[in-house]
């Protein structure tokens, strides 16, 4: 599997753990006190750097640090939305969309010739 492909597929898997890391408390743990919650959301957080830090070191043999970041804000989005909608009950805003093409637009430049 081409490297870069390696990167998208760890990066993926980090930012489930991190949308949970980051949101699900809000969702599950609400009525508990917010130490509790930070004490799990880094439990989770931890899951979210095992398979971060690798596609990050992997990714940037061949990426520039720039291309790297703008992978990873592409890949952010297209699992909260996601996350956003299903998992948190959150309307899907046409929004997200726009969001969506600003990004695209944002990977032309980084990774244009």
């Amino acid at each position: 599997m081409p490297t870069i492909f390696k990167t998208i597929l760890l990066l993926t898997i980090s930012n489930v753990f991190m949308s949970f890391a980051w949101y699900a408390h809000l969702k599950n743990l609400s009525q508990k006190p917010w130490l509790i919650a930070a004490l799990i959301s880094w439990g989770i957080a931890l899951m979210e750097y095992v398979f971060q830090v690798p596609a990050n070191r992997l990714g940037f043999t061949v990426m520039s640090l720039g291309q790297l970041k703008i992978l990873q804000e592409v890949i952010t989005l297209s699992v909260f939305v996601p996350f956003a909608v299903l998992y948190m009950h959150q309307p899907l805003k046409l929004d997200f969309l726009w969001a969506g093409f600003c990004l695209m637009g944002a990977v032309y430049f980084m990774f244009r010739g």
